[in-house]
């Protein structure tokens, strides 16, 4: 297998690096850089602003606004705009709930949903985590009963991401409990979050930020339309999902970038009389991290080798979630260590230009705590690796 890009592949990431640099706005740039709180139109604008060049959404079907690009590329580009500090693509929509219409979906289904992902008008968030399902989804409780042309649902989610900016959500219901198994009678449905009944209620961060929310059903009532696959084989949907949402939480041209800033930080604090950089204990778990980057960067492109056939991705790409968010981790450990009483809870006012580019170190570093858990705790996916790839 060769893991080094080819000539053709070179041209295309110096393309993609060169027109990054000429569109990416530099106050979309700042905040990225920056850990500061990227709101609903900044998002959008992002995402307008790919689709306006034909790349809002690069593994969709040309059909629907796909580049047809190979999945090399794909990953180039990933790694170019983690790199060069774009705002995240809106998962839910593009990244998630897309993947899921075009295999799943109904022709009407696509048509009505998929424009407006694409171009940016529709803001999407996910209803899969309630109070006693986090992990274990298959315990869900929030129901779904059908009445005539539609379902009542009645329930509660939890840890919303972005639900106090969506305008639709998709959601695992139950809507039977007639089965054995606990990942029968369950369904995916897709919610206009304007529909009466739905109300959202914040979840404060400990850093002040507002990121995730519970979102509350009272007899939402939702067209039967908008069931996407069949009722109660809802499992065989979020399983397939959830291997495009383990995909993307590797993130290592953001990691990449955030060594890079990591060293310059290290190089202006001191210790002992001389640069941190310097520090033989720091410079070495610094190290590890990068090795662990590089391990984890190959087997990001040995796992794009063997979709190139079109195979969906497996449980084993728990792997890439697992050593992915560790890194992250471990990189806001190191940047807090690095920035010491600087790394400020909240901005100051009268901070010195270095304060303002340290102050959100830490609320990121507590807000890191997160990438372990969510798409499936990391415990979780070592449990799915042992059964599922290794047969235990």
């Amino acid at each position: 297998m060769d893991l080094n890009y080819s000539p053709e592949e070179t041209v295309f990431r110096d393309e993609v690096r060169a027109w990054l640099k000429d569109n990416l706005p530099d106050e979309l740039r700042d905040k990225v850089v920056n850990y500061e709180e990227l709101t609903k139109e900044d998002l959008l604008r992002w995402q307008k602003i790919t689709a306006e060049r034909g790349w809002g959404a690069p593994d969709w079907p040309e059909e629907w606004g796909g580049t047809n690009w190979t999945i090399v590329q794909r990953h180039i580009f990933e790694e170019e705009c983690g790199y060069a500090g774009c705002p995240p693509r809106i998962p839910f929509g593009v990244s998630m709930c897309a993947p899921v219409l075009h295999q799943f979906g109904t022709q009407e289904q696509k048509q009505r949903f998929l424009p407006g992902m694409y171009n940016g008008d529709v803001f999407w968030c996910q209803g899969y985590s309630e109070p006693g399902s986090g992990s274990d989804l298959a315990s869900l409780k929030t129901s779904a009963a059908r009445e005539g042309d539609s379902y009542v649902v009645n329930g509660q989610k939890i840890w919303t991401t972005w639900a106090q900016y969506a305008d639709w959500i998709f959601c695992l219901v139950r809507t039977s409990t007639d089965f054995p198994k606990r990942q029968q009678g369950i369904s995916f449905l897709l919610m206009d979050m304007n529909t009466p009944g739905i109300s959202v209620r914040p979840l404060m961060l400990m850093d002040g930020g507002h990121e995730v929310n519970e979102v509350f059903f009272d007899d939402v009532r939702v067209p039967a339309e908008n069931l996407i696959h069949e009722e109660n084989d809802g499992w065989t949907v979020a399983k397939y999902l959830l291997g495009y949402e383990r995909l993307g939480t590797g993130n290592t041209g953001a990691s990449k970038r955030e060594v890079l800033r990591l060293k310059e930080l290290a190089a202006q604090q001191s210790k002992n009389g001389k640069p941190l950089i310097d520090d033989p204990r720091f410079r070495d778990r610094l190290s590890r991290v990068e090795v662990e980057l590089m391990a984890l960067e190959i087997t990001n492109l040995r796992f794009l080798d063997q979709m190139r056939g079109g195979r969906a991705p497996g449980a084993e790409v728990s792997l890439l979630k697992i050593r992915g968010t560790e890194i992250q981790q471990a990189l806001t450990e190191l940047m807090l260590e690095a920035v010491g009483p600087f790394a400020q809870p909240f901005r100051s006012l009268h901070a010195t230009d270095f304060d303002q580019h340290t102050a959100s170190i830490a609320p990121r570093y507590c807000n890191y705590r997160k990438t372990s858990i969510y798409a499936g705790s990391n415990e979780i996916q070592r449990n799915i690796i042992s059964k599922a790839s290794l047969g235990l």
